[in-house]
């Protein structure tokens, strides 16, 4: 998958991560927003970067080092984060500041914390979703 692909695949998938936010597992209007995270999730499953085994968010956020920089803050580079990590990581961050010598570790730990509320909060979507098929 190229740079690009990855970018565009993540922009998409956090517009509908954001969709999903402020509705409750079981609202209709979740259906578009959870078509479209299955499609995209089968998109990244079947490309050339799911060829590697894919780490989560824990595995990720022990394996990228946090330094502290000379201004008193601690930051991660932006090149120790591995894909799809970095892109979700940036699209989930436009808009924030950063340092000319990286990123704030902060913003790194608390999209890592987000990411999993995001995830959990999908996982209850789909459930609702699930029994209102089966049910």
């Amino acid at each position: 998958m190229t740079q690009d692909e990855i970018r565009n695949l993540d922009r998409a998938k956090r517009k509908a991560l954001r969709a999903l936010a402020s509705l409750d597992p079981g609202d209709p209007k979740a259906s578009e927003p959870l078509a479209t995270l299955y499609y995209l999730n089968t998109q990244e499953q079947s490309s050339a970067l799911s060829t590697d085994t894919p780490i989560g968010p824990k595995e990720v956020r022990n394996s990228v080092p946090v330094q502290h920089h000379r201004s008193g803050i601690n930051i991660v580079l932006e090149h120790d984060i591995p894909q799809p990590w970095k892109e979700r990581f940036l699209q989930a961050s436009i808009g924030s500041t950063r340092i000319a010598d990286g990123l704030y570790a902060r913003d790194w730990d608390k999209f890592l914390t987000n990411w999993e509320q995001e995830m959990a909060h999908l996982l209850e979507h789909r459930t609702a979703r699930h029994k209102v098929v089966t049910g």
